[in-house]
């Protein structure tokens, strides 16, 4: 079979990205599921097809050029953004050979006073990896371990903070909180690529991006291991360097008595082991650490420590206080009286005299306070609706990150504080505040009397009305590639255009199949198809399209002729290429 793939326009605008990422995402979902079922030479055939093709490459482009919050941060070329017209030549001129270029060194200040390098590819180089990975991460989401949530798609920190949550709830466990140190920049190139499963020319410019070279300052310096901080394809890179780890402890301390006595839950570089005895969690510490010298990393031990979840424990003669904090968390159990008290698992639950509680961590309140701080500090003589503007993405954004913990104390904490520094503000705009000087900045709204608001009306959000919701823990064995869009059009971290339309038609199914008349559940695999196919003229629109079952879809397809499968890009072609 032959796939035909040709440019659908000359201007820009005017493309269907709708249509360019369906036709995308079809490939992509037959790569996860070759790769799944262990059909490696097709997926190998499948990502060939993919890295040549338009629709891709027209992906990989508005990725990095439009999409990409560093879309304007120069290589070492100096291009910053390319035009419309120079994105359609792109387009065409990228299946060309071109060796990749060396990567411009840009240092990132962190919190703690150190400076992060950071490797800058070109843009070209960059559209290069994001055409790349487009074919690689639906291959490796099928072979990832469940427990590992960072860079992935369709899973999130929270994800990861509630499935520890989920682990330690019913009982007391010993933790060993790691890190991994300089994990990006001590990879070994030989191991990293020595794993990759790809085509030979794939793996080629792999290579290439790896051994490119940094450019500091004008000097030119080698790179000899690790993944660029700052490359597109990077995270996965590490993603696949790490992935192994968990299966290690799962083999090493497999369930005894249907009982866990293990688990590793990783985010990115980061992860905790989780175990109800110390000498598992001493073990495990060992074994991770003997994994990792052929990958060419080892553990930071400023950051790796063992404690417990509820008592003061001892560890080298050093006093280790209850709890840890883990992606700006704390989670910790607190003894409490039997009404507040958590509960065992199983059809027989017991009180457990404690509960399991995760907070925003004292760092991460710091952080923020500071970080509030100092915008006020520097809009001293600023206009109030230009301050406003600057605190409420701040505010926002670190609300909703902490909204699914336990945060409405720290919340009406915040606000407090942040409320003392505004009527400071004041002071030092109009002198020995009075009444009426503060109504200049302050008005009365609904239960609040005094928000900080503008004449007209713009006004600075609290903490405390960002409401506190639980996060659904995504599966583990879930991927936003494996086609159940009943499952992924519930949740809301997912990117990709086609769940929007399966919760329109599930909506207006009202949850029914069109054909066999059953309710889907979970578990379905739907397909979306067009009730008059577009080669008898139908039109792909809402009111032509219905939700059928997979097994219904083949049904329909087989009694009418038509193969709208071929036609859109929605559902699955298995057949074997040529």
């Amino acid at each position: 079979m032959k796939t035909s793939i040709t440019k659908t326009t000359d201007t820009w605008n005017a493309i269907n990205w709708a249509k360019v990422q369906r036709k995308t995402f079809k490939l992509q979902k037959r790569i996860y599921q070759a790769s799944l079922s262990g059909q490696n030479a097709k997926a190998r055939k499948l990502q060939k097809l993919l890295v040549k093709s338009y629709y891709a490459k027209l992906l990989a482009i508005r990725k990095v050029t439009q999409d990409n919050q560093g879309k304007k941060t120069a290589g070492v070329d100096g291009i910053k953004s390319i035009t419309p017209r120079q994105r359609l030549e792109l387009a065409q001129n990228l299946s060309k050979h071109q060796k990749a270029k060396p990567l411009r060194r840009k240092w990132i200040p962190k919190p703690n006073g150190e400076k992060r390098p950071l490797g800058i590819p070109t843009i070209n180089d960059r559209i290069r990896q994001a055409l790349v990975k487009l074919a690689l991460e639906p291959q490796w989401e099928a072979r990832f371990e469940g427990e590992s949530y960072g860079f992935r798609p369709g899973r999130s920190a929270h994800d990861a903070m509630s499935r520890i949550f989920q682990s330690i709830k019913h009982s007391e466990y010993y933790i060993l909180d790691a890190d991994i140190s300089k994990c990006f920049d001590q990879i070994n190139h030989k191991y990293l690529l020595s794993k990759i499963d790809c085509p030979s020319t794939i793996k080629a410019q792999i290579r290439q991006w790896l051994k490119a070279g940094v450019m500091d300052n004008g000097i030119f310096e080698t790179t000899k291991a690790g993944t660029p901080q700052g490359g597109v394809i990077s995270p996965l890179l590490a993603n696949i360097a790490l992935d192994g780890m968990i299966r290690l402890i799962e083999q090493k301390f497999p369930h005894k008595n249907a009982r866990v006595q293990a688990k590793v839950i990783r985010y990115a570089d980061d992860f905790v082991v989780i175990s109800p005895r110390l000498e598992i969690i001493q073990q495990c510490q060992i074994a991770i650490e003997e994994w990792l010298k052929p990958i060419g990393l080892e553990l930071k031990t400023s950051k790796t420590r063992i404690c417990h979840t509820l008592r003061k424990i001892e560890v080298n003669d050093e006093k280790v206080e209850p709890g840890f904090d883990f992606l700006g968390w704390n989670f910790r159990q607190y003894p409490v009286g039997k009404h507040q008290s958590g509960k065992t698992g199983g059809t027989k639950p017991k009180l457990l005299g404690f509960k399991s509680l995760i907070k925003p961590s004292k760092k991460a309140i710091k952080a923020h306070a500071d970080k509030v701080k100092e915008v006020i500090k520097t809009h001293k003589t600023a206009p109030q609706y230009a301050l406003i503007k600057r605190l409420n993405p701040i505010i926002k954004g670190w609300c909703n990150y902490h909204s699914k913990v336990v945060s409405k104390e720290t919340f009406s904490s915040l606000d407090n504080v942040t409320w003392q520094r505004l009527r400071a503000w004041t002071v030092s705009r109009c002198g020995k505040a009075s009444y009426k000087k503060l109504t200049k900045y302050f008005k009365k709204n609904g239960n609040r009397a005094w928000s900080f608001e503008t004449q007209e009306g713009l006004r600075l959000l609290t903490h405390a009305e960002t409401p506190i919701t639980r996060h659904v823990t995504v599966r583990p064995e879930a991927s936003p590639y494996d086609g159940n869009w009943t499952y992924w059009s519930t949740r809301k971290d997912t990117s990709h255009d086609i769940p929007k339309r399966v919760a329109f038609l599930l909506k207006k199914q009202k949850g029914k199949c069109n054909l066999c008349g059953q309710y889907f559940t979970p578990d379905d695999i739907v397909e979306i198809d067009h009730i008059q196919p577009t080669t008898l003229g139908g039109k792909d629109e809402y009111k032509n399209l219905q939700l059928l079952h997979r097994h219904c879809h083949d049904i329909k397809t087989a009694t009418d002729g038509s193969n709208n499968s071929k036609e859109t890009g929605y559902s699955d072609d298995n057949r074997q290429l040529d």
